[in-house]
């Protein structure tokens, strides 16, 4: 179960994953539009995300002129584009994984200065 607070400006999910409590807050500008999608007799407007966990149930009606006049709407008040027949099975595209910090030095390393080697074995010798 969710509990959905619209605002201008973003979007908090409130839901529970595993027993934890959590909120999930979303720019409106990260959504892709209001999108019409059709299901069995009636149409529902969506407020689209490219993750489909994130998309949000506006309106459902049979009423044609109904649907048109809430699209309108939404799309003024969100700024956000009217999108026709939105498909949420697209998937999303996939995220880099690549970790940039992992290659670099730890920092002690970085403080340390390099100590250098001797060349033979008589420099060795003449260090004690």
């Amino acid at each position: 179960m969710r509990q959905i607070e619209l605002h201008r400006e973003r979007v908090v999910l409130r839901r529970a994953v595993h027993g934890m409590q959590m909120a999930v807050n979303v720019r409106v500008t990260d959504f892709l539009g209001v999108a019409l999608r059709g299901i069995d007799d009636a149409q529902m407007l969506v407020l689209a995300h490219r993750d489909p966990s994130l998309t949000i149930p506006l309106c459902v009606s049979s009423d044609r002129d109904e649907i048109a006049a809430a699209w309108r709407m939404w799309s003024d008040i969100f700024a956000l584009p009217q999108l026709p027949e939105h498909d949420a099975r697209e998937p999303a595209p996939r995220r880099r994984r690549h970790n940039a910090i992992r290659a670099r030095r730890p920092k002690f390393l970085v403080r340390r200065r390099r100590g250098d080697l001797p060349q033979s074995c008589d420099d060795l010798q003449g260090a004690r």
